[in-house]
């Protein structure tokens, strides 16, 4: 085992704070990571890590070989993409939102795997805010302002949002002409939690090119993106959601869009990594391709 690989089995157990997981990761056995480290410490005559029953914690020899051996491997990838026309290879692991996965990114997967055979693609759905480092992924895709110390990313497009509730939550407390008609006719929202802290995210329209944000009552509180816009279906209360996830809906009838004249600003989607990483040739080809897949797609919700 060369000492590159020897870095990236260390860096990997580091992020994962688990010899089994990162082993898995890695599609290699347990015994062969944990040998592969034990051989690293005594070839560089110190301890990297602190070993317990849960968890695996860089010394502060380790951090500080940690830090040095991502910048190097980054170097080697890039180095190694400079001077071959090879196609990136390797596994790729990402976490999508799982709407946007479902509706968008799933369908028109086949298209990157011909594009970029060599990719083994890992993939991930959800809503919930994600530890990159930790939990082993190599890039992100969310919508919404996810402002990060610990990552940086692109924005890829943005989506239209529609204001919305069900008729028969209409027909229960009336239809809003103003924004103080959601108050004074006592409408109630549902209260969509996002981010690590479970932050209310409160309903915003566009007042004469300015914006302004409005909470209302909430009985029922929700994290993902289906339950949200099922609660509105559900006569619950008012949602804001992008405009392509309801298009079908409000056709049907099944929703009715408010307050038309005073939307919600656009939502924005963006690609994210951790900061303290060069971009590898496997993300870098899909984030691109991301890229041009969102750039080719209305938004608008018109259908």
């Amino acid at each position: 085992m060369d000492r590159f690989e020897e870095m990236r089995n260390f860096v990997r157990v580091v992020e994962r704070k688990s010899f089994t997981k990162a082993a898995s990761d890695l599609l290699i056995p347990r015994a062969t990571m944990t040998n592969s480290i034990q051989r690293l410490e005594e070839r560089l005559g110190t301890r990297l890590l602190e070993r317990t029953t849960r968890t695996v914690n860089p010394t502060r020899d380790g951090d500080a070989y940690y830090q040095r051996c991502v910048r190097i491997l980054a170097d080697l990838e890039e180095a190694d993409g400079s001077f071959t026309n090879a196609d990136p290879k390797g596994l790729l692991r990402v976490n999508l939102q799982g709407t946007l996965a479902r509706t968008f990114i799933i369908p028109a997967l086949s298209e990157f795997r011909d594009r970029y055979p060599g990719i083994e693609l890992v993939l991930a759905d959800g809503d919930r805010f994600v530890d990159l480092v930790h939990e082993g992924f190599d890039c992100v895709l969310r919508s919404g302002d996810l402002a990060s110390s610990s990552m940086i990313g692109r924005r890829l497009a943005l989506l239209h949002e529609a204001t919305v509730a069900s008729p028969d939550y209409i027909a229960r407390i009336g239809m809003p002409e103003t924004l103080s008609d959601l108050k004074s006719q006592g409408h109630q929202m549902v209260c969509f939690l996002s981010g690590a802290d479970d932050k209310p995210i409160p309903l915003d329209f566009r007042v004469d090119g300015k914006l302004c944000e409005i909470m209302l009552p909430a009985s029922i509180s929700v994290t993902g993106a289906d339950s949200y816009a099922a609660c509105a279906t559900a006569g619950l209360g008012i949602v804001q959601v992008p405009r392509y996830r309801v298009a079908d809906d409000l056709k049907s009838g099944k929703l009715i869009e408010i307050l038309p004249d005073f939307p919600p600003d656009p939502m924005p989607v963006s690609v994210l990594y951790p900061q303290n990483r060069q971009l590898s040739a496997r993300v870098r080809v899909f984030v691109d391709w991301l890229t041009e897949l969102l750039a080719g797609l209305d938004f608008a919700g018109s259908g």
